[in-house]
């Protein structure tokens, strides 16, 4: 037998209605906000997360599902979902539309890294991304829609954390003295660290070890460094969130794991899902777009894993809504009852009502079995006397009621019960 790969998920049919769950309410807040999908391919060029990621990210470093293709290009299957964004806004010239333009995508993406709790080696993403809006309102906005998504799913115990990481005018002030704390305590701290100090020390603040984050504890603080520009936009940030009230801890240490990041950075926290309790970030990435070719277009947006968000709501007990059963099962009893119980269930899908059929020449009371087993609310009977009289038998499953109704009138009579 060939199994699934290591840190791959299949996701059957009886648990397909959680995936919906949370898809088709991202879908839903994201129109609310005016935001339309795009859909990016599932792999890029390689140059596009070297330049765009950053080669001091874990990503770039560790993480990537990179190889040659047929003709010796370098091809990397996406890691994150905003930089084949980026790629796509520039290639086909959308900052020549209307700005800001702001857009959605679900996506698979791929790391390679150890498997934990919601987190796969192919997991899926929920992003927003938007192109053009410069001010702290942009900012605000996305981190609105971020809550209100996390709402509309019943998510409880998050925590919106907050940031500013300054800009390319004011963050080698804070570089320098950042590397100047941290140099006395180098031989102390992690090789991934000592590799980031001279190249990105910013990230520093990021690691997990605990040697390291005990030395974090009184690093020097971004917002203390931040020039005018970066410290107005933060603060009229913190006015319009009060003003709208979202509650927020100001977080000195939260930096992002992606170097594209600049000024706002933010993360929606939960305790409840381990060690690793990011359920949704993101931030501001004002220089990316002119990074990677484009125009000077300033941009803001987040990603959430979606199996982490299920393993959220799973660990707070949260019973995600299931999905509506078949309405309709048309037991045929004989071989022309079949036939009719086949053209019922075409009507009755055409009028817009979910029906199911015996595909395993079941007795009758089998199909009753099967009709219970897949929660239909109505079972129809057709048999040579029904045939004979033109009137069906319909039974209601939730009181076992029965009622018979003309054979031409069936679909519309279900079609309202139904409503």
């Amino acid at each position: 037998m060939i199994n699934i790969p290591k840190g791959t998920k299949d996701v059957l049919p009886s648990e397909a209605y959680k995936w919906h769950f949370v898809e088709n309410n991202a879908r839903r807040i994201a129109a609310l906000y005016g935001l339309r999908e795009i859909r990016t391919p599932v792999f890029e060029h390689t140059e596009l997360f070297l330049r765009g990621v950053g080669d001091t990210t874990d990503i770039v470093n560790k993480e990537m599902y990179t190889f040659l293709d047929k003709g010796d290009r370098s091809i990397t299957l996406k890691p994150e979902g905003t930089a084949g964004v980026v790629r796509s806004f520039i290639e086909n010239g959308l900052a020549s539309g209307v700005l800001p333009l702001k857009m959605y995508y679900i996506t698979p993406v791929f790391r390679y890294e150890r498997p934990q709790a919601g987190r796969l080696r192919e997991h899926h993403q929920f992003g927003v991304e938007i192109f053009g809006g410069k001010g702290a309102e942009t900012d605000a906005e996305v981190i609105l829609l971020a809550r209100d998504y996390i709402a509309a799913l019943g998510a409880e115990g998050v925590e919106l954390n907050l940031n500013s990481i300054g800009c390319k005018h004011c963050r080698p002030k804070f570089n320098e003295a950042l590397k100047e704390y941290l140099r006395p305590h180098l031989s102390e701290m992690c090789d991934t660290c000592r590799a980031r100090f001279d190249k990105n020390p910013l990230r520093i603040l990021d690691c997990k070890e605990e040697a390291c984050s005990a030395i974090n504890e009184g690093a020097p603080k971004t917002v203390d460094f931040l020039c005018d520009e970066c410290r107005e936009h933060f603060e009229k940030l913190k006015s319009i969130l009060d003003a709208c009230g979202v509650k927020y801890r100001l977080n000195p240490k939260l930096v992002r794991g992606l170097d594209y990041y600049s000024k706002t950075v933010f993360e929606f926290v939960s305790t409840n899902i381990g060690s690793q309790g990011t359920v949704l970030g993101g931030g501001r990435y004002d220089t990316l777009i002119e990074n990677l070719g484009g125009p000077s277009v300033p941009a803001v947006g987040f990603g959430s894993g979606i199996e982490r968000m299920l393993l959220l709501l799973e660990n707070t007990g949260k019973t995600v809504p299931a999905e509506d059963p078949v309405g309709v099962y048309v037991a045929g009893l004989d071989e022309e009852g079949r036939k009719a119980a086949f053209a019922l269930a075409d009507a009755l899908r055409r009028a817009g009502v979910s029906a199911e059929i015996d595909h395993a020449a079941r007795s009758v009371k089998a199909q009753f079995k099967y009709a219970g087993k897949i929660g239909a609310r109505f079972v129809v009977v057709i048999g040579s006397n029904e045939l004979e009289s033109g009137e069906y038998t319909v039974k209601d499953m939730s009181d076992s009621s029965s009622e018979n109704v003309k054979a031409e009138e069936v679909a519309a009579y279900l079609k309202e019960k139904l409503q």
